[in-house]
């Protein structure tokens, strides 16, 4: 808790840096990043797929071989390869793709995930209707009999101390574009010229996990959002590289000195950290969790300069954290947009989807924060349209 103290100190009393504008122009399309460890069966299922989808698309497939001993160097021809001869960490493997890429839009994909039809087609139509759009993230299933623990709404709440504090919740009905914490690293598309302003995946990460939430809170603090694409459809073969080489115990504790290493160097509002600083060591203490304890105790000496955020934290926080859902209306365009305060988040009525372009569920009151937010994030998506509360 001490450490802490210190390093919130230190985010209020360091001189912000200015973040880095995006630059240069690419041409459009899409350029596909798979990092694959000994993945060359995994490979096998999901490139059809994915060549499938880029049909008609100009596009690229970058495969980077993170130290593979199974051929798969040699066996698809048709991608891009960029080898390593050991492996690296999930960040600094597709770092390697991202400064390859040739596209506009950059889809960072997990070897383990089939994609379903009209899988990039859904997320690249996101980026025309959101002005700014960072990234959208794909609609995550598991095969059958597996349980769900990935949907790719991701959102930064939790039932209890000691759970982890960014689940998945399960999508509501017809609920498609809402906003979301974060784009899942292993099935979402960037803006490749915003991606690059933000350095790439920051390589703190070893070997994997929470890379992803990084970016995307980086990237929100930027007023760049991410959102949840319905149809955007994936299955993850779940942990199908990661679990061969790390056991389960070794997974849990990666997962969370990284949740520690992402408060310590992309939350830079002093007021969050602290919040979320001293929710995280409470529930480490609660769990046990010495290892990670212990790393708290550097977080001074980890702690970075800020960088000047565009949209404050709080405010990021308040529009993921689960209570803003996202209806696509059916009426034309030109009709005005609705954001509605409610008790429970539920499907709007047929009348209300009918009679907007589109609609805004906030569970909450008319003067929450969460319900502010999406109203001026609603505003800033809709310029030059309605927005109705009532």
């Amino acid at each position: 808790m001490s450490a802490g103290k210190v390093a919130q100190a230190m985010k209020a009393l360091l001189p912000a840096e200015s973040a880095e504008p995006p630059s240069g122009s690419l041409p459009p399309g899409i350029t596909v990043v798979i990092p694959s460890r000994d993945g060359k069966h995994l490979l096998e299922s999901a490139l059809p797929g994915v060549e499938r989808e880029l049909e008609a698309i100009p596009s690229e497939v970058i495969i980077v071989d993170n130290g593979s001993r199974d051929g798969t160097a040699a066996s698809f021809p048709r991608a891009i390869l960029e080898v390593s001869a050991e492996p690296l960490s999930f960040a600094r493997a597709v770092n390697r793709g991202i400064r390859r890429a040739r596209y506009s839009h950059i889809c960072l994909l997990n070897n383990d995930m089939i994609v379903e039809p009209g899988f990039f087609r859904a997320l690249r139509e996101a980026f025309d209707c959101v002005p700014d759009l960072f990234c959208a993230t794909a609609h995550i299933f598991f095969p059958p009999g597996v349980r769900r623990e990935e949907t790719g709404k991701a959102v930064m709440a939790h039932d209890s101390p000691t759970d982890f504090p960014v689940r998945c919740d399960l999508p509501i009905s017809g609920e498609d574009g809402s906003y979301v914490l974060y784009g899942s690293g292993g099935c979402s598309l960037y803006d490749a010229r915003m991606l690059r302003a933000l350095g790439g995946v920051a390589e703190i990460y070893a070997p994997a996990y929470v890379e992803d939430l990084d970016l995307g809170y980086r990237a929100w603090a930027r007023g760049w959002p991410t959102v949840f694409v319905r149809d955007a459809r994936v299955e993850h073969r779940h942990r199908a590289t990661t679990s061969r080489y790390y056991s389960q115990e070794q997974l849990d504790a990666i997962l969370e000195v990284n949740y520690l290493r992402f408060l310590i160097g992309a939350v830079g509002s002093p007021v969050v950290f602290g919040r979320l600083w001293r929710e995280a060591v409470e529930r480490l203490r609660l769990l046990s969790a010495t290892a990670a304890l212990r790393f708290a105790c550097r977080a001074p000496l980890m702690t970075p300069r800020p960088t000047a955020a565009m949209l404050p934290e709080e405010e990021v926080l308040a529009l993921t954290k689960g209570d803003v859902a996202v209806f696509p209306g059916r009426a034309c365009v030109g009709n005005p947009v609705l954001v509605r305060s409610v008790t429970e988040l539920q499907p709007p009525s047929a009348e209300l989807l009918e009679a907007y372009v589109e609609v805004v569920l906030v569970k909450g009151a008319e003067d929450s924060l969460a319900y502010q937010a999406a109203l001026r994030q609603t505003s800033r998506k809709w310029r030059g349209l309605r927005v109705q509360t009532k």
